[in-house]
């Protein structure tokens, strides 16, 4: 008696070219474009959902929410209308040319729609006027902090509504372009503060202000300096190594990593070099070009922002920081099952009024306005 041999089914990518299978040629009407695989018999169009999440992702827009932090006079405004190439800062759309020095930190923000070849995109700039420039700047973090957990909450509120939006606006803080004085010295203890404190919940990008008042080896000697000392306080800025994907995205961090902090100049202004039109700041000694990277590090920091980690960026808020926060407040809300909150939040349940990084119960989450100017400006 014999035995019927057994057959396996086996998947196997098929190479037309190598095949000995002719696949039928399909006529198309003369005007019309094949679609893509046409007349590859082994196309199954699996690539088109490319295509059709590029479709849907232009027709929804893109959101980008940046907080700029630093003391007054070191150029947050115009970094800003530079990286975007428009009057985006709070101040260039202000109806008074000239405000004091708010006494205390204040907190506002200004809405645009950019447009560019078909893609939409809100972007939002969170401005702190105020910050470190009191006589005492001591905790002067705290408010920004709250800012931040404020927008944790809204979001977190909206998404665990019964009858939710369909789409949840996302006013959180993806990144915080900090601002360093450019002292070429060592950082002051009010920059070691808000980074030690902030790193945890938003992204950091720490950038040296007006770099240009600094030369070359100044500058060098800086950058090494801030990056011995963010690894002394133990400040993890953006990009977190922590967070690194696979060899490719470590490989491409660690140079990013090796530059921080970014050495940028701002202008708005546009001068002709060689025939060319460029952004620039026009000296006795010559045109301090901002896009080159021979003069600054502006190029490095405008890739970072918008051509290359923006998404990541973004997916960074939403799944490790926003996440910390959610977890921890539902569990404050739920309690463990033992009954007990989680580990360092006994103090923080029992007196909420004296820890000023306790998180805003949820019926405070609309009790922002007072503090949070909005302007919305089309473009």
């Amino acid at each position: 008696m014999h035995s019927e041999p057994k057959m396996e089914l086996v998947w196997s990518e098929v190479n037309p070219s190598q095949s000995n299978m002719s696949a039928p040629q399909h006529q198309h009407p003369p005007g019309k474009v094949a679609p893509p695989g046409a007349g590859d018999f082994s196309y199954v169009g699996i690539d088109a959902i490319l295509e059709q999440m590029r479709r849907k992702a232009m027709k929804r827009g893109f959101e980008l929410n940046i907080m700029v932090v630093g003391q007054s006079g070191l150029g947050k405004s115009t970094l800003m209308n530079t990286l975007f190439k428009s009057n985006v800062s709070r101040k260039s759309v202000s109806s008074t040319p000239e405000e004091r020095i708010p006494k205390t930190i204040e907190i506002k923000s200004i809405s645009h729609d950019i447009e560019e070849k078909g893609v939409r995109m809100k972007l939002t700039v969170i401005d702190t006027p105020g910050f470190g420039d009191q006589i005492n700047n001591e905790n002067c973090w705290q408010p920004i902090m709250k800012f931040i957990n404020d927008q944790y909450e809204q979001y977190l509120q909206e998404e665990i509504n019964i009858d939710r939006k369909k789409r949840i606006p996302d006013s959180r803080v993806h990144c915080c372009i900090y601002f360093i004085p450019p002292t070429g010295h060592c950082l002051r203890p009010l920059d070691v503060e808000f980074m030690r404190h902030l790193s945890n919940v938003v992204n950091i990008v720490p950038v040296i202000a007006k770099a240009d008042t600094l030369t070359l080896e100044e500058r060098d000697s800086f950058k090494q300096t801030i990056r011995e000392e963010l690894r002394a306080n133990g400040i993890d800025v953006y990009p977190q190594k922590e967070f690194d994907e696979d060899a490719d995205d470590r490989m491409i961090n660690e140079k990013i990593r090796e530059m921080i902090p970014f050495a940028v100049v701002g202008s708005d202004q546009e001068y002709q070099v060689n025939g060319k039109r460029l952004l620039g700041r026009k000296t006795k000694w010559g045109t301090i070009e901002v896009e080159n990277i021979a003069h600054c590090e502006f190029a490095y920091l405008r890739d970072l922002l918008i051509r290359t980690h923006m998404q990541n960026i973004k997916d960074i808020t939403s799944s490790i920081h926003y996440e910390v926060y959610r977890v921890r407040r539902l569990n404050e809300s739920n309690g463990q099952p033992n009954g007990q909150p989680p580990n360092g939040q006994a103090n923080l349940q029992a007196n909420p009024q004296d820890n000023p990084q306790a998180n805003p119960q949820p019926q405070q989450a609309n009790g922002l306005a007072a503090q949070h100017q909005v302007l919305t400006h089309e473009m």
